[in-house]
């Protein structure tokens, strides 16, 4: 059973809740779990003007992501920092590539699931995975969001992320806030659920 982490993250937040994600797959008993992230579109020195190089250089280790590796998986899990209330480029860009996947049905059947990133409370935690939804339908993947199983995502004592569209973390609007544990726990969580879910359709 594998499971794909696919993501994009520019300043380092999808890559932590990424990390999360396959550490909650992991515990699922025969889960195997891969992250790939998808291909940078922006020149190096736009990267520099945006303050964002040192964050993609130490992600450089981490295999790129080609659309015949979804087919690949059990289930994807998708990870993108919002853009306007939806997803990046740079993913969207990589979506676009799988029609060859879509013509064959190639995932059809599959587990898929969506994280992002924002950096205001109300910028994007809900709009991004949901937007990112109607791409996995089109393929005719099962979608899976965070149940509201995981009750961290409850209660107003704390300014955090996470919603039953997906797991989802704020970075502030100086990108300095770093996901927090309960983000994190969401994002664990999340993985769990997509892995056990994968284990059910392929028993």
């Amino acid at each position: 059973m594998k499971i794909l982490i696919v993501y994009y993250s520019m300043y380092g937040h999808v890559h932590k809740l990424a990390e999360a994600v396959a550490e909650g797959a992991r515990a699922v008993e025969g889960a195997d779990v891969e992250i790939r992230r998808v291909p940078e579109t922006l020149p190096v020195d736009v990267l520099q003007k945006m303050g964002a190089s040192d964050s993609v250089t130490a992600q450089a280790s981490i295999p790129e992501c080609a659309p015949d590796d979804l087919a690949a998986a059990d289930a994807v899990i998708f990870g993108t920092p919002t853009r306007f209330g939806n997803m990046c480029g740079q993913m969207r860009q990589f979506l676009d590539a799988t029609g060859q996947l879509w013509a064959k049905g190639a995932l059809v059947g599959k587990v898929g699931s969506v994280f992002t990133s924002t950096s205001t409370q109300h910028g994007g935690q809900e709009t991004t995975p949901f937007t990112f939804f109607p791409t996995l339908l089109h393929h005719g993947m099962v979608v899976a969001g965070l149940p509201y199983a995981f009750q961290g995502q409850t209660g107003v004592s704390e300014v955090k992320g996470c919603s039953p569209y997906g797991a989802s973390t704020l970075a502030g609007p100086d990108g300095r806030r770093l996901p927090s544990e309960i983000e994190l726990e969401g994002a664990r969580y999340q993985g769990g659920y997509v892995a056990g879910l994968a284990k059910k359709l392929a028993g």
